[in-house]
Formats: structure tokens, C-alpha cells, sequence
């Protein structure tokens, strides 16, 4: 009887706890009722028109401009009407800027010129001007953003050669500037040109370390915008050192063998004309030598790939004639790529940036601890020497004579 009665109990409150879970929402806002950030670009400070025209009118709190900040916000509502009877399209985007002193201040501001309060989980990229990051840490730059628990950590960071609110506009109406540069980011298996994606998470970590480090650099004009090689951040000033273009961004990948994808292009001497190479693996050894207080490295790049595009049309060569060739060819491209990055590593910027304390920090620990507070100085005087080595396994459908 007890039983039955507790089988009536059990089925009576089954329901009810349902009811309860089904309820998870009760507190929720609807998404057209917030201010849903995309994006964020952070520059030197400098107000807005909007902003000079509040001053006029009487604002007036405690603050220097040396930040302008800039979001990103996503605009929900597709058309609005023109006044005629006839509805407009609207921009899927709209951007506002606050200038100040600190980050959490500017942020607030926010709510003092929106019906909408700011929603932050959903932010896709931080983009970082050169001017700032050059006079300031990025530590000091990224502390707000990385102690607030609603930003996610896995938001990309870049850094802007210019204007980094710049990057966050578009001259296609249709097209949300955020997304577009995570977007570009995701194409990194199409090109040597694209660092692994670098989010708060990872930077964080990579601070700490106090290694020197890359993140992907970006340009813009006229709405529109490219990756166009690398910026240097300092290990220890945490600040912007200086840049990598294209080439030096391309030999870098081949000198960590990250690359996940990509082309060569290769001149020939003789006629002038290109021929390229697609690659389909890569992959780099860094390894360390130590005699006595002397270091020297040795990194091993090796790849396959095939020949994707051949004008070298002049020259007459059976298949195994022109497989030599292009190797050999493609092998001097990649050293002379090569050449470049270690170059600007070693002689101008003085930096490693390639991980080769790191290789010595793991075959090495005890001569690592001696140098790891200089590394950088002490890199920048050891001797590198390299070896490329390509296959070709592919000539995609042309045919050679034998």
C-alpha cells in the first residue's frame, strides 16, 4: 500500500519538475533587446565629431583621451522606413566610439547613449592599432577584456598597420566587418600568408611567457581589407616592435613548418617566367648544437607538393629533367624566403620569434635557465644554418614526354 502510494507521489511530481526545467528562460532578455557586440577596434584617442558636439552641450566627467574605443555592434533590424512609405535597407552593422582612459569607463559610456545594454559574449575580433600597441603593453591593453567573464576567450586578436576602427567598416552593405576578418582567418590551409589564429586565451599564455611573439597584421582601404604579413610584439615591453610583409610572413611559415597550405612562386632565371608550386605538406625541425658555451641551430624544412601552373613554356624538358629542375628551383625560393625572416630576426629587430629558445628550453633546460632572461640578444648572435628539401608528387594532368 506505502508503495502504491508512493508511485502516486512520484507520478504526481514528475510533471511539476518538468515544468520547472522547461522554465530556464524565465530571466532571459530577447536578443532584439540587447546591444549584441561583434567586434571591438582600440586606437589612439581621438574624439568623435559626436563626441566634440556632448562636450558642447555640457559633458563633462573625469578623463583623458589617449584610447578611442570602437565597437561593433550588430544590427538586428534589416530596413527601416524613409519617411515616404517606403522602407530603407540598413547596414547589418553599426559602429560607435568612446574615447577616454580606461576601458571599463568607455565600456559603461555606452549605456548612457543606448536603449539597448551591451551583450559581449558573441564578440569575434579585438583589433589593435599600431600607434597604441607601439606606446603601450599589450598587457596593459588586454586586461580589461581578459577579466571580464563575459567576453569570450576565444575572440581573435589582431593588430592594424593604421587605423585599426578602420578595418571595422565595410563598403559592402551587406557584409558585417567582424565576421569578415574571422572569416580571412579561417583561410589559412589556402596560404603561407596566415598565422594560426591567435585568441585571448592563447595571447594570455603567451605574455607570461615572456617570449617575443607574432600576431596576424591586417590593412584597410576604402572599406575594404587584406592580411598582409606579421607584427612583432617584444617579449619583455609586451609592445609592438615592428613588422614582417608578406615574404618574411611566408618564410617564417616555412621556418616553423605551421603551414597548412599554401603556394610558391618561382621565376626562372633563364626565360623569366613563373611556374608554381602548390604545397600539400610541410613540416620543420629545429634542432640545437651545444660545445661547450658555443650554441648552434640546424632546422631541417621539408614539403611535398605538386606543380599547380607552368609558363615556363620555352624550354623542352622530358619529366624527370623538369621534376629536378623544379625541385631545385623551388628549394631556392624557400631558402631565399628563408633567408629573409632570419634576417630581420637576427640583424634588424633582434628577436626570436620562431621558437628557437623554446627547442633549446626543451633539449637543453640547464643552459636555457642561463639565457632565457637575454635570449633575445643572445639569439641574435647564434649562427643558423638550414636545409629545404621538396618533393614534387604531382603534375596535375599535363603530360611530359618521357
Amino acid at each position: 500500500m506505502q508503495s502504491l502510494k508512493n508511485a502516486e507521489i512520484l507520478l504526481f511530481s514528475l510533471p511539476v519538475l518538468l515544468l520547472l526545467f522547461l522554465a530556464g528562460c524565465w530571466n532571459s532578455n530577447e536578443i532584439e533587446d540587447l546591444g549584441l557586440s561583434i567586434g571591438l577596434a582600440l586606437d589612439e584617442g581621438k574624439e568623435s565629431p559626436i563626441e566634440k558636439e556632448f562636450m558642447e552641450y555640457g559633458e563633462e566627467y573625469l578623463k583623458e583621451d589617449f584610447i578611442t574605443l570602437t565597437y561593433q555592434f550588430a544590427n538586428l533590424q534589416s530596413t527601416e522606413s524613409a519617411g515616404t512609405g517606403e522602407e530603407r535597407q540598413l547596414k547589418p552593422y553599426e559602429n560607435i566610439s568612446e574615447t577616454g582612459d580606461s576601458f571599463h569607463q568607455m565600456t559603461r559610456e555606452f549605456s548612457l547613449r543606448r536603449s539597448t545594454p551591451m551583450f559581449s559574449p558573441h564578440l569575434k575580433v579585438i583589433v589593435i592599432g599600431e600607434d597604441l600597441a607601439s606606446k603601450h603593453s599589450l598587457e596593459q591593453l588586454l586586461d580589461q577584456f581578459l577579466r571580464d567573464n563575459e567576453i569570450r576567450p576565444s575572440c581573435l586578436v589582431l593588430i592594424s598597420k593604421g587605423q585599426a576602427s578602420k578595418t571595422l567598416e565595410s563598403k559592402d552593405t551587406m557584409e558585417i566587418p567582424s565576421f569578415r576578418l574571422l572569416g580571412i582567418s579561417a583561410n589559412e590551409y589556402k596560404t603561407t600568408r596566415i598565422l594560426p589564429p591567435i585568441s585571448l586565451a592563447k595571447i594570455e599564455g603567451t605574455m607570461n611567457s615572456g617570449n617575443s611573439f607574432l600576431l596576424q597584421n591586417v590593412i584597410s582601404a576604402n572599406g575594404e581589407v587584406k592580411f598582409a604579413g606579421a607584427a612583432i610584439i617584444e617579449g619583455k615591453t609586451k609592445k609592438l616592435l615592428g613588422f614582417f610583409n608578406e615574404d618574411e610572413l611566408d618564410g617564417m611559415t616555412w621556418l616553423t613548418g605551421k603551414g597548412k597550405g599554401g603556394i610558391v612562386k618561382i621565376l626562372d632565371q633563364e626565360t623569366g617566367q613563373p611556374f608554381m608550386y602548390e604545397v600539400t605538406s610541410m613540416n620543420s625541425k629545429i634542432i640545437p648544437h651545444v660545445n661547450g658555451n658555443n650554441i648552434t641551430f640546424d632546422v631541417n624544412i621539408e614539403s611535398t607538393g605538386r606543380i599547380s601552373e607552368n609558363w615556363v613554356v620555352s624550354k623542352k624538358l622530358s619529366k624527370q629533367t623538369f621534376l629536378k629542375f623544379a625541385e631545385k628551383a623551388t628549394e631556392e625560393e624557400v631558402n631565399r624566403l628563408v633567408d629573409l625572416t632570419l634576417n630581420k630576426m637576427q640583424n634588424e629587430y633582434k628577436v626570436d620569434v620562431a621558437g628557437f629558445g623554446n627547442q633549446l628550453r626543451i633539449k637543453h633546460p640547464k643552459l636555457w635557465e642561463k639565457h632565457k632572461k637575454d635570449w633575445d640578444k643572445t639569439y641574435s648572435k647564434i649562427p643558423i644554418n638550414y636545409n629545404v628539401n621538396i618533393s614534387i608528387t604531382d603534375f596535375g594532368f599535363k603530360n611530359y614526354s618521357n
